[in-house]
């Protein structure tokens, strides 16, 4: 689950606290960022629990209706279409899921009932959902699709699903984002026929993601000082000092990935941090990073430092 858009990510929002903060160690930034990568993956798994909690409190609100009309002698019944969902039964019963709610007795949804109630009711008021009760039959695919409609239309967009994560785990708010989409990707991969043993993303591709991401911090911390000389012999001293905070460090972390990591095409990496710049630093950051990053790799190449395309 954890790629190297959210490694790149991690690493930059640490680094810019971590020299905030005066650090000077890497192996307490290392630490850390594999603190958050793990919360990132507990996150992931707590979004994939969220809808098997959603389906719970439904059955309550539905049972606890049903007992109403009982008592005030009202015949209406009401379906429990969206209780037989097979997705989620699929999903309340995947053996991963299962392992982590174990291993995490104290990550849920279960004291969050009002936000389960008001999720339930967001979802009862859309229109796929009235579509989905108004088929004649569902299929498994039918099941499926109602859960990534759900996803993307409500749980993804709810602020009061933010501010209940962010009050739960620190890095968890900043992470939604990006983690939604590879939930999202999960839905989609889920077929009944593999039942409970639907595999989930894993919380790292392979090895080398994980050894890219302690790579990465280190030699960015650890040789600071060079990147940034190589930084400032493509610009004037006083461009230099006026440089955003944040643009140092994402050329840093630019020059750390392109002087360390031999298989990644240079190009592939000024992109990686182009785009970052886009994203979290100011409108023409992004512009003046490229052109400097560019007019490094030429000279360390020509300078026979560089040996890549």
């Amino acid at each position: 689950m954890i790629n190297r858009t959210l490694i790149r990510i991690k690493i930059l929002q640490l680094l810019y606290a971590y020299y905030q903060n005066g650090g000077t160690h890497a192996d307490t930034a290392e630490k850390t960022l594999l603190e958050s990568l793990s919360k990132a993956y507990d996150l992931y798994n707590l979004l994939l629990l969220l809808m098997v909690d959603i389906t719970r409190m439904a059955d309550v609100i539905i049972n606890d209706q049903e007992e109403r009309n009982k008592v005030a002698h009202v015949e209406t019944v009401i379906s429990h279409r969206f209780l037989e969902n097979r997705f989620v039964a699929q999903l309340s019963d995947n053996r991963q899921l299962m392992k982590f709610v174990d291993q995490t007795k104290t990550l849920g949804w279960v004291e969050d009932r009002e936000l389960l109630k008001r999720i339930y009711a967001a979802i009862t008021e859309s229109d796929f959902y009235a579509e989905y009760m108004m088929m004649p039959q569902v299929t498994y695919a039918d099941d499926r699709e109602l859960w990534r409609k759900i996803y993307k239309n409500i749980i993804m967009k709810l602020e009061v699903i933010e501010d209940n994560l962010e009050d739960k785990c620190i890095y968890w708010n900043d992470d939604k984002e990006t983690v939604d989409t590879f939930v999202l990707k999960t839905i989609k991969r889920f077929e009944e026929a593999n039942g409970a043993d639907q595999e989930l993303l894993p919380e790292f591709r392979d090895y080398e993601d994980r050894e890219f991401a302690t790579t990465l911090i280190r030699k960015a911390i650890e040789n600071c000082q060079y990147y940034q000389l190589l930084i400032s012999k493509s610009v004037k001293n006083w461009e230099f000092n006026r440089l955003a905070y944040m643009d140092v460090i994402l050329m840093q972390m630019a020059l750390a990935e392109i002087l360390s990591f031999p298989e990644i095409p240079v190009s592939v990496s000024i992109n990686e941090y182009v785009e970052l710049a886009k994203c979290y630093s100011t409108p023409k950051s992004h512009v003046y990073i490229n052109g400097i990053l560019d007019n490094i790799s030429k000279r360390l190449i020509k300078e026979h430092k560089l040996i890549k395309k």
